[in-house]
């Protein structure tokens, strides 16, 4: 069986081929890809300016924010049947190793995979994927797939606030820096606990969007009084603060804008960048830091969470731009080139 894939060799190298698709084991399924969407990670990868995607080792296909249908279940597969539509993890751990036995994070299995990023776990800019029934999540009927593809982009908003011990209730002051696909998911996650929420976003298009969406203020960081609106508004500094832009300047500014035994939940991605910050703050104010690289036993909790306000959230709302799959080159030229209007690209396979 033929399977029509992406491949990224290198930065600004991505072709698609048509490769042979091994039959499937005892504990995997095999799923046709419906819709993809192009993540922040992916451009970054692509334009050469993240260490995530692992095209060093060989070429990988990218796309970890899928959703599609089941058409073969492996016989070791519980709870999953063919028709299912699912989506699945983006950080596989092996459940095996000792990391993994002791609980930890699945960023710490010694074996981990990461769909999307690497060559040993393809993603799904694709027209087949095949994954371990483990980590698949079945996501109800009536959804669309645009939005059972946003269910690993919300999944990393919910797990960053409630994750790893963490909370949010109606008396927090919450700032999150930016405005994108994370950001919002963020948002809708805070305005549920009715906290009251700042967002921290530049560019307008986002902006408007986190208004839309809920937020009680929406602060330009480029402005001359960011800090002391900050201040202002969350009396001396927020109560949690989300840092979802993996931007150098707003990674910084946590640290300036947290008030004293503040939560600073850190989800924007910068690895392989070191970024200078008063780390002195952060001990005379008592915060409490948590990072999350991906998330733990969660996308159940995130389809229910979805299922609750997606009638007042639309998520499809936020995909601003759609593209065939054939056309994958030129949805990347979209979400490289006009980042400021591209809150989702997302890809279609027929």
């Amino acid at each position: 069986m033929k399977n029509r894939s992406a491949f990224l060799y290198k930065a600004f190298d991505l072709r698609v081929e048509d490769r042979d698709l091994a039959p499937i084991a005892a504990d995997q399924v095999l799923i046709k890809i419906k819709a993809c969407g192009i993540c922040g990670s992916d451009v970054e990868c692509f334009e050469g300016k993240s260490k995530e995607g692992r095209y060093d080792i060989a070429p990988y296909a990218p796309g970890h924010e899928w959703a599609g249908q089941v058409v073969k279940v492996g016989a070791q597969v519980m709870n999953i049947a063919e028709g299912n539509k699912v989506t699945g993890d983006c950080v596989l751990p092996c459940g095996k190793c000792l990391n993994c036995k002791k609980g930890l994070m699945p960023s710490a299995c010694l074996n981990m995979r990461e769909v999307g990023f690497r060559p040993d776990s393809p993603g799904g800019m694709a027209e087949y994927l095949v994954l371990e029934g483990q980590y698949v999540h079945p996501f109800p009927d009536e959804w669309s797939y645009d939005e059972g593809a946003w269910i690993e982009n919300f999944s990393v908003g919910y797990f960053g606030i409630w994750g790893n011990g963490g909370y949010v209730d109606a008396q927090d002051k919450v700032v999150i820096m930016g405005g994108g696909p994370i950001g919002l998911s963020v948002l809708a996650v805070a305005k549920a606990a009715q906290a009251f929420v700042i967002i921290v976003e530049p560019l307008p298009a986002r902006q408007k969007l986190a208004t839309e969406y809920g937020a009680d203020v929406v602060v330009n960081p480029n402005g001359p009084d960011y800090m002391k609106q900050i201040h202002d508004l969350t009396h001396g500094g927020g109560d949690l603060i989300v840092e979802a832009s993996g931007n150098d300047k707003a990674i910084a500014s946590v640290f300036d804008i947290a008030g004293h035994s503040a939560r600073v939940r850190l989800i924007g991605h910068s690895i392989g960048r070191k970024i200078p910050i008063e780390i002195g703050k952060t001990i005379w104010r008592t915060m409490n830091i948590t990072g999350a690289g991906g998330t733990k036993n969660f996308m159940p909790r995130s389809i229910a969470f979805m299922d609750r306000i997606r009638k007042t959230h639309n998520f499809s709302k936020l995909i601003t731009q759609k593209y065939d799959f054939k056309d994958i080159h030129e949805a990347f030229k979209k979400a490289c080139e006009d980042k400021a209007n591209s809150i989702k690209v997302m890809l279609y396979m027929q």
